[in-house]
């Protein structure tokens, strides 16, 4: 409490002082006027020491909760969070310290999920690439090294690197955003030609029905990597050779509807709403023992960043559809066909690619 009062005295020294000199010009005032009885004097100086007295005293009792709390030392965040402040004044600054709490925590825990997810995706990443670096090195043992399997384990090291740099670019999405007019079939032969070796391998075949006159504004590294998210899970759970995986494109009143739908072992309805969520794996994942919970929730991520809307339906036994709704989508001019060539080296065919 000592601490509190040398606190208020110190503020409000300056006060004091113009009390002082007001009552002193005062008295000034009546002796150059004629009155100069000193008992005048005396009275008047009293009680103005008493008035400012009880006045500074009043003061200092509805303001003590404030003074204690910011003479001490704060031993935890909520010290800050000063109460039984009755003035106006400070319970303004108590209102606004408060709100900077929250503001303070929210950030906090903003940080601490971030860094959390980092952490948790690192050591799950890291302990799921020892599998295929493993293998390879069993493979190098042996007398005849079979290229083609060592190609498969790198592919998977080269895809779980890939994650990994995305999730770290995914904190500075802005700085790495580019938007641009894209033609969207051109862009989703450029993802089925780079899963071609995947498509041979699991035995499947894509069919791609999009009109060429289509476009998307979007970012076109962020797409690319979406859809090879989507068209991936759609072959990895696809166990049955000869299936095939549908990707169509309409326009709707709402946009353009793009959808990748396969012929899989669908998602179970406990597991369809919280597929993006980070690291969760589900039913499918278990059986696979790759999965690493990631690829939807950056996916999803990055489609609200970009201002698309993602949705995922399924029916366990049938197969799984995502849908891509690009409310800026249109039918537009397509490119030439020198401009075309430059885009999509591999151009396949229209209804039937990479068979």
């Amino acid at each position: 409490m000592k601490k509190a009062i040398l606190l208020f005295v110190r503020e409000h020294i300056p006060f004091m002082l113009f009390q002082l000199g007001l009552v002193l010009f005062i008295l000034l005032l009546y002796w150059l006027d004629g009155f100069r009885n000193p008992n005048t004097a005396i009275y008047s100086v009293a009680m103005s020491v008493l008035l400012t007295s009880g006045y500074l005293g009043g003061k200092f009792i509805m303001r003590r909760s404030f003074y204690s709390a910011i003479v001490e030392k704060p031993e935890k965040m909520e010290d800050a969070l000063i109460r039984h402040v009755l003035t106006p004044e400070h319970r303004k600054t108590t209102e606004y310290t408060r709100q900077l709490y929250r503001l303070y925590q929210h950030e906090v825990q903003t940080l601490y999920n971030v860094q959390h997810r980092h952490l948790h995706f690192m050591n799950q990443w890291v302990h799921q690439m020892k599998t295929p670096i493993s293998v390879i090195n069993l493979l190098l043992q042996e007398e005849e090294v079979d290229k083609k399997s060592i190609g498969q384990e790198v592919e998977r090291i080269r895809t779980g690197l890939e994650i990994v740099l995305v999730n770290a670019r995914l904190e500075t999405f802005e700085d790495d955003m580019q938007i641009e007019r894209l033609p969207l079939k051109n862009v989703l032969q450029e993802v089925l030609n780079e899963n071609k070796r995947l498509f041979i391998t699991n035995g499947l075949f894509p069919v791609l029905n999009v009109d060429e006159q289509l476009t998307v504004a979007t970012d076109r590294k962020w797409i690319k990597f979406m859809l090879n998210q989507f068209i991936t899970n759609a072959v990895k759970y696809t166990f049955e050779k000869g299936k095939k995986i549908h990707v169509t494109a309409m326009q709707n009143a709402e946009g353009l509807l793009l959808e990748i739908k396969d012929e899989g072992i669908g998602i179970p309805a406990s597991d369809l709403h919280r597929v993006t969520k980070a690291f969760f794996t589900g039913e499918n994942g278990r059986l696979s023992g790759e999965s690493t919970g990631m690829g939807l929730y950056i996916a999803s991520e990055v489609c609200q960043r970009l201002g698309h809307e993602l949705t995922i339906s399924s029916k366990q036994g049938e197969g799984t559809t995502i849908a891509l709704l690009f409310k800026d989508g249109k039918a537009g001019e397509q490119p030439d066909a020198q401009s075309q060539d430059k885009q999509s080296p591999n151009k396949q065919p229209n209804e039937e690619t990479n068979r």
